[in-house]
């Protein structure tokens, strides 16, 4: 096959969910560069309007979709109907707080959109995607699945037990053509994350960790989430990109 048609996505649907704006967003906007049609997903089918624009100028079709994957037993009746090729599951919280600190409520906010709700969402896709026998799920996990980070116990658990889920459903489905993977963003700036770096010394200080000596942007995760979603990574499941600058290597 070519080249350019191994990381063509002509022809297929590609689900983002948290797509509303930053990381969610530049990747929905890879895909349809690629080729793919658009499924995007929110709380507010609203907040969306801006992205979809932005697809539709580019000739694709896009489905918006008010989806609070924290409401598992919703999530099948909102995707019926819909036939997904790629699955990326991006929708997700943080809250910093000393883990002293952490309530119930906190936890539960913060696991239960990370991680249950990716599973679930995961699992009404997939099942579509096992009975075509083909499909493609992009799990965004973290820096923190790897590293710990003071302050960030709930968040980092969650993004660690989403690594264990990519690895297990990998392994699960790799036989029936439903290939499993994941990205680990480094320090990426973006509209939600912009209030971290207006701290200077912070800055500055993590800036010297990252070996490339700069901060990442949406834009350096879309040839990945391209590359993984397509016919070019047909042999890779199970696997973890860490898009970071070269920090989790120089650790």
């Amino acid at each position: 096959m070519p080249i350019d048609q191994l990381f063509s996505l002509a022809g297929r649907t590609a689900m983002v969910t948290g797509a509303s704006r930053g990381l969610g967003a530049a990747m929905a906007l890879a895909l349809a560069q690629a080729g793919a049609d658009l499924v995007i997903t929110a709380r507010s089918e609203a907040a969306l309007e801006m992205t979809a624009a932005q697809i539709r100028a580019l000739g694709r079709k896009v489905t918006l979709l008010a989806l609070d994957q924290t409401d598992t037993e919703a999530l099948e009746p909102a995707l019926h109907g819909l036939a997904i090729d790629i699955l990326v599951n991006n929708a997700g919280v943080e809250h910093v707080s000393p883990s002293t600190e952490v309530t119930p409520a906190l936890w539960d906010h913060i696991v239960d959109t990370n991680l249950k709700g990716a599973f679930f969402t995961t699992q009404a896709v997939a099942k579509g995607m096992l009975a075509r026998g083909r499909g493609a799920v992009i799990n965004l996990a973290s820096l923190t699945s790897f590293v710990g980070v003071p302050t960030a116990t709930p968040y980092g658990s969650s993004k660690s037990g989403l690594l264990g889920m990519t690895r297990a459903l990998s392994t699960e489905w790799a036989g029936r053509g439903v290939r499993v993977n994941a990205i680990a963003p480094g320090y990426l700036r973006t509209d939600l994350t912009e209030v971290f770096y207006q701290d200077q010394a912070w800055a500055t200080a993590m800036l010297g960790k990252i070996p490339q000596g700069r901060f990442g942007t949406g834009a350096d995760l879309a040839g990945a989430v391209v590359f993984l979603a397509s016919d070019a990574s047909a042999y890779i499941t199970g696997q973890c990109l860490g898009i970071d600058g070269g920090y989790l290597s120089s650790i």
